[in-house]
């Protein structure tokens, strides 16, 4: 696992140690940030599901101003930690190692996301279906900027509506969908990147 671009292109983190988490391969990562680099310079992320924090840790590196990395379990919440001091990050990102769905529910931030990366265990879009959309709901009711991008990634087998959240584009990329969505209520129409 590497960064791909930016001030620490190169630069290798480390994997996971266990199966716990999921890396998106490396073909599918510049697929997506090519999409999303006219989002990333200034940006507040959050990485939610981070794993070992391949997603946020490379919009640090392509100019995001902060990225908060959600990761519950410990061997990945380690390795994130281990990655974030390894690139001398530490004053732009924070990790958050508790329930996301309760953190998202209870806490609102000053300063609004502008993009989000949903990475939740594929088994989540059939066994918490529920959560996931309360989750998105209250995303956008307290964590997201009207024209906030999210980033959802799952099982090509599955789909799952996240109203509030808006599909504005979809990327397949084998056994992988890769949805682009944005808040219903985001009335400049503003969307990815083609």
């Amino acid at each position: 696992m590497r960064i791909i671009a930016g001030e620490f292109r190169g630069r290798k983190l480390l994997p996971p140690d266990t199966d716990a988490t999921r890396p998106v391969t490396a073909r599918v990562k510049q697929s997506v940030f090519d999409i999303l680099t006219a989002l990333l310079d200034g940006a507040v992320v959050y990485d939610c599901f981070a794993g070992t924090g391949s997603m946020g840790l490379e919009c640090l590196s392509r100019g995001a101003a902060r990225v908060t990395f959600f990761e519950a379990d410990r061997s990945a919440g380690k390795r994130l930690r281990q990655n974030i001091a390894t690139l001398k990050v530490e004053d732009r990102a924070t990790v958050i190692a508790g329930d996301l769905f309760r953190w998202i529910a209870e806490s609102a931030r000053a300063s609004k996301a502008s993009l989000v990366f949903l990475d939740p265990p594929y088994r989540y879009l059939r066994e918490r279906p529920a959560d996931l959309q309360s989750l998105a709901r209250n995303l956008v009711t307290r964590h997201l900027a009207p024209a906030a991008t999210v980033v959802f990634r799952h099982d090509a087998a599955d789909s799952l509506d996240l109203p509030p959240l808006t599909r504005v584009d979809v990327r397949d990329y084998g056994g992988m969908t890769v949805e682009f969505l944005t808040p219903a209520s985001n009335q400049k129409g503003e969307t990815p990147p083609p």
